[in-house]
Order: C-alpha cells, then structure tokens, then sequence
C-alpha cells in the first residue's frame, strides 16, 4: 500500500483501486494502526486520543481550503 502522507510521525496509505467501499484511508502511528473516514473519523483500529484529534482537525483544514 503507499504512503501518500507522512506527519508528526503519522503514516497515511491509501488504496486507489475502486474495491474498497467506503472510501477510507490507513494511518500508523508508533506500532498503532487506525482506518479513518475521508472525514477523519476513526472507523477502525486504535491509535492515541491525540493522533485521533490531530486525524479530524487535519480533514477540517482540508474541507475549508478546498471550499
């Protein structure tokens, strides 16, 4: 899988195939693993409360620069 994204030492990989429904992306964290919604929600895994907040804020600084 590849890594699109790497932060404050978050991986984020993200398949572009069409099989995976819904749309979702996999984030590592120091041996944490986490599957997020494209609005940053966790929806699978574990990963420390800090790195699951900086997962949202991340998708609201996102949202607003594309409106």
């Amino acid at each position: 899988m590849p890594a699109i994204s790497m932060f404050y030492g978050i991986i984020i990989k993200m398949y572009n195939n069409g099989e995976h429904n819904p749309p979702h992306f996999h984030a590592s964290y120091q041996g944490y693993y986490a599957t997020f919604n494209l609005n940053g929600e966790l929806i699978e895994g574990d990963m420390p409360k800090r790195q699951i907040k900086f997962m949202g804020r991340l998708y609201n600084q996102l949202e607003q620069k594309i409106k």
